[in-house]
């Protein structure tokens, strides 16, 4: 009882989580008659979305089409969804399922990507998935949960510790697991939600409903208009793939798997395959320390910097025995000092700050919540930290190693919060001032 409850609690922290995660994903499966459709929204920050195209290797093996964004090395891109000949397709989707006993006498997954791969170039139903999974530990993928889908409309459910066939004309999911989740917690996702609601009113396999459903459980995000990277809806009974690019439905790729594997083995980025998408160019020149190597090295130097600098000025304190003007500024830099090297490392760590709304809010840790409040202390105490500056220099009232570090303090202030406006952690006070 106590584990069950357990479970709801972090699922309902984990639901809060993936409506802000950099890979919070959807989709859905539709069966009407002869024909199934199985929809996958990819929602990512990442820039290099690819669809690619790879031949059966051997005897009883298909070819099959893949679309990724995140490069695994030597590996290519790790499959986020596919399909192949026989028409067996999935999607992958961030979810979370506590951890429990590894599934023992299991064999172990070492290459992820290629597992992943070699499922549809050697299975052709979900039957045959259910049986390939179940000889592998496919609790790897703790944070992840898995939709394969049939050319009969038969679909398979692939948890951390879970396996679940199904067969209902429609089906919808997002970033949870089914086994462990009511229907009331995962309504809370919006856009599992809307996919249900849409389907509840009517059921089709046509281009233009599916189109719309996938238009329904897409995510633009206010800050840049981030959000679903590409939606592909996979014709599983005619062996055909329709691509939408960064949540524009006007234009569609439609691509036959058949006639691009007589090409070969080969791979296309998904943007030169649509007009110019401005939203999209947003999200490629937006630069954040994951992206822009020089603010990377900004941000870790600031983090160390105000780190030693707020040691140093306790020691100045202690030593001048709060004898030196303005002695209460050297022993305030010390416990600020300390704050700014944790938001440092905050900015460093985890990139849904840069994206979303300000100030930003961890619902796993309150400390980076009340960091993001930082960059308005910073924007206050430029202008009485710059006049003091500027007396400290005129009156030497500090020694001389004092008075330059003090001074880059300051300029390494109006460098970061510089950063902060082009990141817009300041919005909160616009939109304040304009309501």
């Amino acid at each position: 009882m106590r584990l069950k409850f357990l479970e709801h609690l972090l699922f309902l922290l984990f639901t809060t989580i993936t409506i802000q995660d950099n890979i919070a994903c959807s989709g859905y499966k539709i069966t009407v008659g002869n024909k199934t459709i199985l929809g996958s929204n990819e929602d990512a920050w990442r820039t290099s979305p690819h669809i690619w195209f790879e031949k059966g290797k051997g005897a009883g093996q298909y070819g099959a089409a893949f679309t990724g964004s995140r490069y695994d090395g030597e590996n290519g891109y790790a499959p986020q969804s596919g399909m192949n000949e026989m028409g067996l397709a999935f999607e992958r989707l961030a979810s979370y399922h506590p951890k429990q006993v590894p599934l023992a006498g299991r064999k172990t997954i070492t290459n992820p990507t290629q597992y992943l791969k070699n499922i549809l170039h050697i299975c052709k139903s979900v039957e045959e998935v259910k049986n390939y999974i179940s000889s592998f530990d496919h609790s790897y993928f703790i944070e992840d949960v898995f939709l394969y889908v049939d050319q009969s409309g038969q679909y398979l459910v692939v948890e951390p510790y879970t396996l679940t066939l199904g067969n209902q004309p429609s089906y919808v999911i997002s970033n949870f697991c089914p086994s462990i989740t009511s229907e009331q917690q995962a309504s809370k996702l919006d856009r599992y939600q809307n996919g249900v609601a849409f389907l509840q009113q009517k059921m089709d396999t046509s281009l233009q409903f599916c189109t719309a459903l996938s238009d329904t459980m897409h995510v633009r995000r206010k800050k840049i208009g981030d959000g679903t990277l590409l939606s592909s809806i996979w014709d599983l009974s005619n062996g055909t793939v329709n691509l939408y690019f960064y949540h524009d439905y006007t234009t569609t790729v439609h691509l036959n798997l058949s006639d691009e594997l007589k090409k070969g083995d080969h791979s296309m980025a998904i943007e030169t395959l649509f007009p110019h998408n401005s939203e999209f160019e947003k999200l490629k020149t937006y630069k954040t320390p994951k992206n822009s190597f020089i603010i990377g090295v900004l941000i870790v130097y600031s983090g160390g910097f105000f780190l030693l600098t707020s040691f140093f000025f306790l020691i100045q304190h202690i030593r001048n025995k709060g004898r030196k003007k303005y002695a209460n500024i050297q022993l305030l830099l010390f416990p600020l000092g300390l704050i700014l090297s944790y938001y440092m490392y905050v900015l460093s760590g985890s990139i849904n700050v840069f994206y979303f709304p300000s100030p930003y809010v961890d619902p796993t840790n309150v400390f980076v919540s009340l960091t993001s409040y930082m960059p308005f202390l910073i924007l206050l105490l430029i202008l009485p930290f710059s006049v003091l500056n500027y007396r400290l220099i005129q009156y030497n009232h500090w020694g001389l190693g004092a008075r330059v570090i003090f001074t880059l303090n300051n300029f390494t202030y109006i460098i970061l919060a510089g950063l902060f406006a082009y990141w817009r952690f300041y919005d909160v006070f616009s939109e304040s001032l304009s309501g």
